[in-house]
This record gives structure tokens, C-alpha cells and sequence, in this order.
């Protein structure tokens, strides 16, 4: 069974998530995360507030915290992979999984990543749509005709043939939801965010990041993971310029997962809160075996429906 493990990103954070994980590795998200953040992770996800959950420079730390912690609880249960890939955020938990970046400097790296990019989306009124039932050349057309009534629009993330993420101005976002079921969207859904992420909107959070990227060690992995910008496999040398071009340059996760098909990987887990990594997998990839463990409870389960596909 070749096996490839992906994980979320920003956006599958909620109010009481992951008490179970909490509960089994309070020696990584009680006692060293507090210790490096200097707030509780434990508190905020107990008592919220929902809002600031969802600030980005609070939710990048937290999911980057629990699902890392998920990955060290289960990892010794699963087969060994064949891959990692993680969804924007999530890639910088891939490569913490893979023994790329220690857990310590992995989230103080995702904690100046999301203070970077919560300040780059606060210098203008931008955000995220999701258009529904279009490809890529579908989507770009739509894009191509907001831009040329004066809009500011690209492709943001490419999460599956059917599903294309779209960011721009705040006033172009409005415009998809009145133009673009008439252009060929089966629907487009406003995203709950606070800018345009990987779009030249956060070219602000570009300089910071790279100042905190040059002060953390990567070494080569024991897994492939592979990266969002370029859908290959990430190499020691290359990851910093990598990490920095994913906040300006679309997600390709589509394209990731096609390559991780096509050498042979015909299951793959999301592991973290939700299940947004394997609806991706699913509506990519036809024929795929596609689990999640949203929760520790989730594994067992999971390993035994593993054990009839031997």
C-alpha cells in the first residue's frame, strides 16, 4: 500500500476542537507551546473567543500546534507513508512531520507567518471567494473579465478540478458573487478570511517572513513532502525560497496530490480537524482511498478499513 498524509490549513480551526489530543500531548501543546508563544493554546480553544480564533496570527499557531501533535500520537500506528503535503499552512506541518524543522522553530516560524500576514491583509480591503464547478481555464476566464472592468483578482488556490479559490479586492470579490454564476460558477461562496492570501496582496508579509525563515534550520526529511508552489518534492536547499513564494503565489494542492498519484500512492489521510484535505483527494482523484482522522478516536477505526485494503 503506497500511503501519502495531508494535512489542513488555515480555516479548519473551531471553538472546543482537539480536547483529545490536548489531553494525550500536554507536553507539546501546554507545556512547550505556552512556553514559546507566551499565551495558552489550551485556553483559546477551550473558551475561544471564536473571533480571535479565526485572527490569523492566533489560528495559524494553534492548528500548526494540534495537528503536529495528532501526527507524533498516530504516526507510529500507520503505515509508513510515501508522501506528505499539507494545504498552505498545513505544509509547514508536513514538513515537521517529515523531521524537516524541528517542533519548537516550526511554530515560532508559522507564529511570525500569520502575525506577517494578518498585517499585510489589514493595509487593504481584499479577500477569498471559492468558485464551484469550474477548472483552472474556466476559473482564469472569470478572473480574466472581473480584471478587465478594473479588477484586481487571481487564482489563489487550485484545490481540485471543481473547485478553484479566487482572492482580490474586497470590491471584487462582491463582483464574483453577482457575475459569477452568469460566467459558468456553479456557485461562489465568500470566504470567511481576512485578506487575499497567495496573491501579491501579501507581498507586505514577504520581507518579515524571510527574516524568520534565515534564523531556522531545515535538513533533509525522512518523507517526501511535497510542496504547494511547485507540486514537487521540497529539498533542504530550496525550502526557504519555497515557504516565502507560497504566501504570494497560489496553492497548487490539485496538482500535489495528481503527483503523488501518478508514482504509484492510492491512499491518503487527512489528519487534523475537518475533513477539507480529503474532499480535495476525493474530488481530484478518482478511485483514491480516502480516510481522515479529525480525532484520535478516528484511528482505530481507520487502521482497520487500512488493513482490508492489504
Amino acid at each position: 500500500m503506497s500511503l501519502a498524509v495531508l494535512f489542513p490549513g488555515q480555516g479548519s480551526q473551531f471553538v472546543g476542537m482537539s480536547m483529545d489530543v490536548f489531553e494525550a500531548r500536554s507536553d507539546l501543546l501546554v507545556d512547550r507551546a505556552d512556553e514559546i508563544l507566551g499565551w495558552s493554546l489550551r485556553e483559546l480553544c477551550v473558551d475561544g473567543p471564536e473571533q480571535k480564533l479565526t485572527d490569523t496570527r492566533y489560528a495559524q499557531p494553534v492548528l500548526f500546534a494540534i495537528v503536529y501533535a495528532m501526527w507524533e500520537e498516530v504516526r507510529h500506528s500507520l503505515p509508513e507513508p510515501a508522501f506528505l503535503a499539507g494545504h498552505s499552512l498545513g505544509e509547514y506541518t508536513a514538513l515537521a512531520a517529515a523531521g524537516m524543522v524541528s517542533f519548537d522553530d516550526g511554530l515560532r516560524l508559522v507564529a511570525e507567518r500569520g502575525a506577517a500576514m494578518a498585517d499585510a491583509a489589514a493595509q487593504a480591503e481584499s479577500g477569498m471567494a471559492a468558485l464551484l464547478g469550474v477548472d483552472e481555464v474556466a476559473a482564469q476566464s472569470i478572473v480574466d473579465a472581473c480584471n478587465a472592468e478594473g479588477g484586481q483578482v487571481t487564482l489563489a488556490n487550485l484545490n481540485s478540478p471543481s473547485e478553484m479559490i479566487v482572492a482580490g479586492a474586497r470590491r471584487d470579490i462582491e463582483w464574483l458573487q453577482e457575475r459569477g454564476k452568469g460566467l459558468g460558477a456553479r456557485r461562489v461562496i465568500p470566504l470567511k478570511v481576512a485578506g487575499a492570501f497567495h496573491t501579491h496582496f501579501m507581498n507586505a508579509a514577504v520581507a518579515p517572513l524571510e527574516n524568520a525563515l534565515s534564523g531556522v534550520e531545515f535538513v533533509d526529511g525522512d518523507v517526501p513532502v511535497i510542496g504547494n508552489t511547485e507540486a514537487q518534492p521540497i529539498e533542504a536547499l530550496s525550502v526557504r525560497a519555497l515557504l516565502a513564494r507560497q504566501v504570494i503565489e497560489p496553492v497548487r494542492f490539485a496538482d500535489g496530490l495528481r503527483y503523488m498519484a501518478d508514482r504509484g500512492t492510492s491512499t491518503f489521510i487527512h489528519l487534523g480537524p475537518g475533513h477539507v484535505t480529503a474532499a480535495m483527494a476525493k474530488r481530484t482523484l478518482d478511485g483514491a482511498h480516502v480516510e481522515s482522522i479529525s480525532e484520535l478516536g478516528d484511528l482505530e477505526h481507520v487502521l482497520e478499513r487500512l488493513a482490508d485494503l492489504r
